[in-house]
């Protein structure tokens, strides 16, 4: 009796999971998301095909994606996705697209990215555009420029969101749709443009499109004007497809070093850009140019990256910011526009999270690098392609602290937090000091951890800044760190556990920690 009752609880126990969460829903839409993205493989085909590669990378990923697509579609989804669905879907979507994306690498079997697990860390750095490269060698002799193309391609796929595009393109998900935007999507929540979620999905991945395809324009017309001597065609298109998506991905070893001091300028204009709310450039076109100028998160965004900026430029200018002994900085100390330069482009890539870097700042000294850690966890816009905490989520918790030590001194006032003409209800704050709660735990303990670990690794020393720039540098989907991790270095001298779980870092900081830890909750899965 007792075995019996047993397996009628087990029973109803599977029962309600079935019941709970369909999770044959969210396979079959995860399986059209494959199906579509098995044609984004013939760019970097095409590519392989221009130059003479070998084109088997692409054609196994293609057929792989496209096989296993279509054998979740026979799965036959309900039409309507529900909330826990949602929430499953897109877990799954950005857990399995990246370990399909191994392939390329793992077929080519060029360089350090052979190994499984460094494939799948470069994957996953790519397709959540935060730039750490367990590369050891980014040229054309060890890569092919297919290959590189692939790595940068996953940035820009990645960047506005895989999700968003499948709304764009998918009937199944126009029920639902605004649920897994805002899930996906980096920020508080998607401002819905339009009065159908599709369209204001196509409206973002067109405003995307258009400023890839302007940045790619820019960039290979100052080689034709003589500003720039190695932005080749490839070149201006792989910067093109890592800039908006603030990912830094660059087939050039020493990044945007390898760049004219006016290219240098082109990439931080862009930068800001791609930090940038995108529905603020839909309302400029909409001939309401007003939302951005008015908007409070975009000028605390730009305050922040100027304050920042300033700041880095004055150490550098007068060398307070500099190491002892700056060998490989000829000219910084006294010369006013590369002070300026060079501070502003390494603010605007860490607070924008891109990941590019356009000087070695390991070459610095620890007081302007523990600047650089700072400005990691500001993060950009809700709304763009930037990573980390972001700058309306700290303004709101400045607005917060303000309003209780007002409340402290006059208990009896009432003071509505507002931001840009909108009051944040008590739930909204209370999601967002979770949020950040959650944020600077799970950092300190991966700091922690990550640490920890290194012992184990036979040459590998490092340090509590380089452990700490390490752990904000996945979580928060920011690229570079400090020291063994710094911008013209890599991860790959790590164990295979340790970047194992800085691939799980970067799978959570893009998906900002909640979408993730629900579905890994008991309380996801039963009523």
């Amino acid at each position: 009796m007792g075995r019996a009752r047993s397996v009628t609880v087990e029973r109803n126990v599977l029962s309600r999971i079935r019941t709970n969460v369909d999770y044959h829903t969210s396979l079959g839409v995860l399986g059209s998301v494959l199906v579509y993205l098995s044609a984004t493989t013939l760019l970097p085909l095409a590519t392989a095909v221009y130059y003479g590669e070998d084109v088997l990378p692409f054609v196994v990923t293609g057929v792989v994606m496209l096989g296993l697509g279509y054998a979740l579609t026979r799965l036959e989804p309900e039409p309507d996705l529900g909330h826990r669905e949602g929430f499953l879907l897109v877990g799954l979507t950005w857990l399995v697209v990246p370990l399909v994306g191994t392939l390329p690498y793992l077929v080519a079997g060029q360089g350090t990215v052979a190994h499984p697990v460094n494939a799948l860390f470069e994957s996953m750095s790519g397709f959540t555009t935060t730039g750490s490269t367990v590369l050891a060698d980014i040229s054309f002799e060890t890569h092919s420029r297919s290959v590189l193309l692939w790595r940068q391609l996953t940035q820009w796929l990645g960047g506005m969101g895989i999700l968003v595009l499948m709304v764009a393109i998918l009937p199944e998900l126009s029920v639902g749709g605004a649920q897994v935007i805002s899930e996906e999507s980096p920020g508080l929540s998607i401002e819905k443009l339009t009065p159908r979620i599709e369209d204001t999905a196509r409206a973002l991945w067109s405003i995307y499109v258009a400023f890839t395809l302007l940045a790619i324009g820019v960039y290979y017309a100052l080689q034709l004007v003589g500003l720039a001597d190695n932005m080749t065609v490839y070149n201006a298109v792989a910067h093109g497809l890592t800039t908006l998506p603030t990912g830094g991905f660059s087939p050039e070893g020493r990044s945007v070093e390898a760049f004219s001091a006016a290219v240098q300028w082109a990439v931080i204009l862009f930068m800001v850009v791609a930090g940038t709310n995108f529905a603020l450039f839909w309302y400029a076109l909409e001939g309401q140019p007003r939302h951005l100028v008015e908007n409070v998160e975009f000028r605390s965004y730009l305050l922040a990256m100027g304050a920042v900026g300033a700041l880095l430029a004055a150490m550098l200018y007068t060398g307070v910011g500099l190491a002892a002994v700056p060998t490989n900085v000829p000219g910084l100390t006294g010369d006013l526009e590369h002070s300026i330069r060079q501070a502003v482009f390494q603010t605007v890539a860490i607070v924008t999270t891109t990941g590019y870097a356009s000087m070695d700042f390991n070459t610095w000294d620890e007081s302007t690098q523990v600047v650089l850690l700072f400005a990691m966890f500001i993060g950009g816009s809700a709304g763009s392609a930037a990573g980390s905490v972001k700058v309306i989520r700290w303004y709101l918790v400045r607005k917060t602290i303000s309003r209780e030590l007002f409340t402290t001194v006059h208990p009896e006032a009432v003071r509505p937090i507002e931001h840009g003409g909108n009051v944040a209800d008590d739930d909204t704050i209370r999601s967002i000091f979770v949020f950040v709660l959650l944020f600077v735990v799970l950092f300190a303990l991966s700091t922690v951890l990550i640490y920890v670990d290194s012992f184990r690794v036979a040459g590998l020393e490092l340090n509590a800044l380089e452990a700490t720039s390490a752990a904000i540098a996945t979580l928060g989907n920011v690229g570079p760190g400090v020291g063994v991790v710094g911008p013209m270095n890599n991860f790959e001298p790590f164990s295979n556990a340790s970047k194992l779980y800085m691939t799980f870092l970067m799978w959570i900081g893009r998906l900002e920690i909640l979408s993730v830890l629900v579905i890994l909750t008991p309380a996801y899965w039963r009523r």
